[in-house]
């Protein structure tokens, strides 16, 4: 059984993905080729955002968009601790300080009743993280956002496609940035990523930021990256967007499945999703204790599973001056207790039956 089966969408999109390649391999543009701009067209349109622009990775996503906005050493970003370490990394990297906001117990994303507390004068922006495939309260975090003249960063790695509030993630504050990471709801067969704005001129800014800072060949007008997303990693996506309808669907069925199957068992705490909104399932988790010794048992019936995350950031020794150890204790409890599970759309449900079969006998 796979974690995430990618052997089995390679299966059913081969021909596809292998033209989209060739194409590439017959017109030799594997920087900024035609797919690029045909993919970003694409993403905007399905996300509804007025720009997309495509990226190196997801990481790069989020530095690029803290870069555009021209943070100055001493800003503040608040975020929350329990995402994976990019999330805090670029604010550092850009020059900021994060500042973190615990998460709520039932749902795993910042606490939108904590975030005015942390708000100084030296606050810039917000980066929630819509974690496991559901959006953060966007519409809450807007609205104090826009009390204080705040930017606000969906990091959205892990949420593409979903809908909060009848509108995709991405598209629903200043900037939105994803993950074509190979396991993301929407990937690739290496890094990239995409960062989405309705601002003209933001969106300007980060297309000059990708390349070096350039407004045209050689004349740099701002500090850069290399930040670009490869053309064949772009063909790669474009093949795979003609069936991600069907994906999420089947992503959201395979979820509701699970959440039947596992509701009532003893031992195995379900994450919320609020009504106004779905989720991806980009992981579907789960909440145990003794968590060793389930993840063993699974282990031995041959069910893989994964920990998204065993510390939050407010722990890691790179970030642990930010915060104090014991200033969120949500995310400390639930790194020792979550728990991820098979899930992609390709999942049969016979071997969704069998990881159910196999945690129900780990914690009896």
């Amino acid at each position: 059984m796979q974690f995430t089966d990618l052997k089995a969408q390679y299966t059913a999109l081969k021909p596809r993905i292998d033209a989209r390649i060739q194409q590439v391999l017959d017109h030799g543009q594997y920087i900024m080729g035609p797919e690029v701009a045909e993919l970003e067209a694409a993403l905007a349109a399905f996300t509804g955002a007025r720009h997309c622009i495509t990226v190196a990775s997801g990481t790069e996503a989020l530095l690029i968009a803290l870069m555009a906005l021209d943070l100055q050493p001493g800003d503040e970003v608040i975020t929350s601790p329990f995402t994976f370490a990019a999330t805090a990394e670029t604010i550092v990297l850009a020059g900021a300080k994060p500042v973190f906001v615990d998460v709520e117990a039932d749902t795993c994303n910042i606490d939108v009743a904590l975030i005015e507390a942390r708000i100084t004068p030296r606050t810039r922006a917000i980066m929630p993280v819509s974690l496991y495939g559901q959006v953060a309260d966007m519409a809450e975090i807007n609205a104090i956002a826009a009390r204080h003249g705040l930017a606000v960063i969906e990091d959205a790695a892990q949420s593409f496609g979903a809908v909060y509030q009848g509108r995709r993630s991405c598209a629903l504050s200043t900037f939105g940035a994803t993950s074509f990471f190979p396991s993301k709801p929407l990937g690739c067969y290496g890094d990239g990523g995409a960062l989405f704005t309705d601002s003209d001129t933001l969106a300007q800014a980060a297309r000059e930021i990708r390349v070096h800072g350039q407004s045209s060949r050689y004349h740099h007008t701002r500090l850069g990256v290399g930040g670009r997303m490869d053309t064949l990693q772009c063909a790669v996506v474009l093949a795979k967007l003609e069936r991600f309808d069907w994906e999420l669907q089947r992503r959201a069925e395979l979820g509701a499945r699970y959440r039947e199957l596992l509701a009532g068992l003893p031992g195995v705490g379900l994450v919320a999703v609020r009504p106004d909104r779905d989720s991806v399932y980009a992981q579907f988790t789960v909440c145990v204790d003794h968590r060793a010794d389930v993840q063993a048992a699974l282990k031995a019936a041959g069910v893989p599973t994964a920990v998204h995350y065993p510390k939050p950031l407010h722990h890691q020794p790179a970030y642990a001056s930010h915060c104090c150890p014991e200033c969120c204790p949500v995310s400390t409890q639930l790194a020792a207790q979550v728990l991820s599970l098979p899930m992609s759309a390709d999942l049969a449900e016979a071997d969704q039956d069998r990881v159910v079969a196999a945690l129900r006998g780990a914690l009896a």
